[in-house]
């Protein structure tokens, strides 16, 4: 077997990996690299290999930066299977979609706002989603299934989000898994990442791999004491989140809040199409909630669901928003800030000191999200200068993805079979400083992993 990076390597987003078997290619993760515009718009645009030239996809999970270029892939001429969780693929049926829209609006948006004479493209549309769709084949966890290369894939619970995998991949005589995204214990809704079989190399995530997060606890005091100030002084409470995921674990801790009477009854929006999409998913893959959501379906109650949330599909709907003067807490995609209705959201509330801006995720460089983390004062949101009067905060303990300490627990049950392990998913330092953790704690060479790079498996 053969591995070549071609995504996610010293960067978090772009998750791209190739894997060459008896002949044949397949894909782990084809995600849409996010980034500095121009930048990231080359590097999506420009796939590293012919589309044709691929066998089959194995996808961890649906997140944009895994998922997001599968319909480019397809639009240039790949037609066999992507093999991943059932939950997945019906996350990634709404989450490719609000892409391709997303794009052509922000295009839209773009080429009527400058008047360039190349007007912008979007990178694929609704119709190249549609020709995506029926190549998804359902994989369910721990259940092995024969692929292309002569390849046993086999699927475990990530702790991620919602579907997420961690994939075992064996020609019968080398193992090889990639970790995906590994979550963290103790996440609300989904359940904890599950303990891997022995393998003898292993592709893994480093996005937090120089730091701790703090002590796990429970994200409410938090979230309720940034409510409770801004509320106080007449503001709003801005939240950009994933649509997947982030989204409704924001929804459940204020459910459990507005009902406990810790912050004050405000209205609560959901301002996003494909959050109301993605939240009908997360009802309907039940199998994969933990048991604390559990509970809420044996009390017959809707975890995601109380009397002042309103969902807002409706673009008419979300423009209203801007219209209210009173406070109100919006939730509302993209999680990095880097598309989507949130822009307008920002655009028309940063520059007032009485709302507060709330990051609730990990924010990759050059992106608005994480500008704004950093405390940057003068941002510009549609290429316009924007100045930030308001509070940013963030709230941590919500992270979908395992430290660094966590990531050394996940891998030490296999780590007497490692012969190597290759580091993507995460920025040149904290893959770095991953590395040599392992090769501390467990004699393992580690290797950050380049862009291009490619390693025979013995």
């Amino acid at each position: 077997m053969k591995l070549t990076f071609y995504g996610a390597a010293r960067t978090v987003t772009g998750s791209m990996h190739l894997l060459e078997s008896r002949g044949e290619r397949i894909l782990l993760d084809c995600g849409m690299y996010q980034g500095r515009r121009k930048e990231a718009e080359r590097i999506n645009r420009e796939l590293p290999f012919p589309a044709r030239s691929i066998n089959a996809v194995v996808l961890s999970h649906a997140h944009i930066d895994h998922s997001g270029n599968l319909p480019l892939l397809v639009k240039n001429g790949f037609h066999g299977p992507i093999y991943t969780n059932p939950a997945t693929i019906d996350l990634c049926d709404s989450m490719l979609k609000d892409t391709a829209h997303i794009a052509g609006s922000d295009a839209r948006f773009v080429n009527r706002k400058h008047k360039e004479e190349n007007p912008v493209e979007p990178l694929y549309t609704l119709e190249d989603v549609e020709a995506t769709m029926p190549l998804f084949s359902p994989v369910r966890y721990r259940k092995p299934k024969s692929i292309e290369g002569g390849l046993t894939l086999e699927t475990f619970d990530a702790g991620h989000m919602l579907g997420s995998a961690s994939v075992l991949l064996t020609d019968g005589k080398t193992r090889l898994i990639f970790s995906g995204d590994v979550g963290r214990p103790g996440l609300p809704i989904i359940r904890d990442p599950a303990v891997m079989p022995p393998a003898d190399y292993l592709i893994m995530e480093s996005t937090y791999g120089s730091r701790l997060h703090p002590k796990q606890k429970d994200a409410a005091p938090d979230l309720e004491a940034v409510v409770n100030r801004t509320i106080r002084r007449g503001g709003k409470v801005i939240i950009p989140a994933f649509a997947v995921g982030r989204a409704q674990q924001i929804v459940l801790i204020l459910h459990e809040l507005i009902n406990a009477g810790r912050i004050p009854n405000v209205p609560v929006y959901v301002d996003s199409p494909l959050a109301v999409n993605v939240t009908k998913v997360f009802r309907e893959h039940t199998e994969c909630f933990d048991e604390e959501t559990g509970a809420y379906l044996r009390n017959h109650e809707d975890p995601f669901g109380f009397k002042r949330l309103q969902y807002v599909r409706e673009a008419s709907e979300s423009k209203k928003l801007n219209e209210i003067k009173t406070p109100f807490i919006v939730i509302s995609a993209s999680g990095m800030c880097e598309a989507g209705r949130i822009l307008h959201h920002l655009r028309n509330n940063i520059d007032d000191p009485r709302n507060t801006v709330l990051i609730t995720g990990y924010q990759a460089e050059y992106t608005l999200g994480r500008r704004l983390k950093d405390g940057w004062k003068d941002v510009k949101i549609f290429g316009i200068p924007e100045h930030v009067s308001a509070e940013v905060a963030s709230l941590e303990e919500l992270s979908g993805h395992a430290d660094s300490e966590e990531l050394l627990q996940w891998m030490a049950p296999i780590a007497s079979t490692l012969k190597k392990v290759f580091l993507v998913h995460g920025e040149t330092v904290e893959s770095s400083v991953l590395a040599e953790s392992i090769k501390e704690r467990f004699q393992i060479e580690a290797i950050p992993v380049e862009r291009g790079q490619s390693f025979s498996l013995d």
